[in-house]
């Protein structure tokens, strides 16, 4: 799932990559069963909110090991063992996470013991085969920090001008307002595209309406 980011010309981060929704995967190593809940998490308090879901669900389990990589820059990394020997199981999980270039994502892994004790490779191997298995069930969903920008104009030229748009390519419309003075349209474009999303529209509208900038977002690329 890795994907190289993009970055600003201040160095920080103009796009980044996390999942598009739950999953869940299951290994099992003799006989232990290791089952990985992987889901996206905007923010530390919504990655522990998961985390005590999945373990109020399952709390027959001997272990909830759990990883979570947050932000843009992916500046915010955590892991927890809860209980096995120290190292082997969620740092194991967050290598995972890193070594796939995600953001904004947390796994637990509840492992149910099987009866045979497992070396540290093996918990290793256990916990981090677990978050793999997750990761590759997983639909990727890529983020850019975009320039908003808005353009009002009559309401007999609104569907016109948002059909328009949307057939375009270099932009994306984010949100479409119908009004009592008209209709406003909202698109995002990528910082070095401002330009080019002016010229357009007013070849659209024969330069009657013009982009106003109203701030930054991180958009979803594609579907």
């Amino acid at each position: 799932m890795d994907e190289s980011a993009r970055v600003t010309t201040d160095g920080s981060p103009a796009s980044y990559l996390t999942i598009a929704g739950p999953v869940r995967a299951e290994v099992v190593t003799k006989r232990s069963r290791f089952v990985c809940d992987l889901e996206p998490a905007s923010s530390e308090q919504a990655a522990r909110t998961v985390i005590e879901q999945v373990r109020a669900g399952s709390r027959e389990a001997g272990h909830h090991c759990t990883a979570f990589v947050l932000g843009p820059d992916r500046g915010l990394q955590r892991s927890n063992d809860d209980g096995e020997p120290s190292g082997t199981a969620g740092m194991p999980m967050l290598e995972v996470l890193r070594g796939a270039g995600v953001t904004d994502v947390v796994t637990v892994v509840t492992r149910w013991f099987g009866g045979v004790l497992l070396e540290t490779g093996g918990l290793i191997r256990a916990y981090g085969d677990a978050v793999h298995a997750a990761l590759e069930t997983a639909t990727a969903a890529r983020y850019e920090l975009s320039v908003i920008l808005a353009t009002s104009v009559p309401h007999a030229d609104g569907p016109r001008l948002e059909n328009a748009l949307r057939t375009r390519g270099g932009l994306r419309v984010v949100d479409v307002e119908y009004a009592a003075h008209g209709v406003t349209v909202r698109v995002a474009v990528a910082p070095d595209g401002v330009a080019a999303a002016g010229s357009m529209l007013a070849e659209l509208t024969g330069g009657t309406a013009r982009f106003e900038p109203v701030g930054r977002e991180w958009v979803r690329i594609g579907a």
